[in-house]
């Protein structure tokens, strides 16, 4: 089935073939790659917003470094992109094994095996 794209708006029957035009992407050789292990996904009706962080063992606190700012589309094509990007490279290398509480882990409060976070240890629990 061809996409296909009426020529006079959407009451013509005749309709032709929709041309995809291929745009060349030029990736500079100095742009630097920055390590992310933390993501923060909120949107509102019109965008989708992910905010990329490192965070460090033992470390508390971290900066967002990178956010990006998608519509609701752009954001479900870039998912269904890292799903058959995901797909084909477990295909290539093995099943990528993730622990049973990972999102636990990155959208949780950030604590140390067995330690307590800053305003825990501070005494601060927030309860009464």
């Amino acid at each position: 089935m061809t996409d296909r794209i009426p020529r006079d708006g959407p009451a013509n029957e005749s309709a032709q073939p929709l041309r995809r035009a291929q745009i060349k992407v030029e990736v500079p050789a100095d742009l630097p790659g920055q390590y992310m292990n933390l993501a923060m996904i909120t949107h509102s009706l019109s965008e989708v917003i992910l905010d990329f962080a490192q965070v460090l063992p033992g470390v508390f606190k971290t900066r967002v470094q990178t956010r990006l700012i998608l519509s609701p589309t752009n954001a479900k094509l870039l998912h269904k992109a890292l799903g058959e990007s995901l797909a084909k490279y477990e295909a290539a290398y093995g099943e990528i094994k993730t622990p049973p509480s990972l999102a636990d882990q990155l959208f949780s409060v950030t604590r140390p095996i067995g330690g307590t976070t800053p305003e825990e240890s501070s005494g601060d629990s927030g309860h009464e």
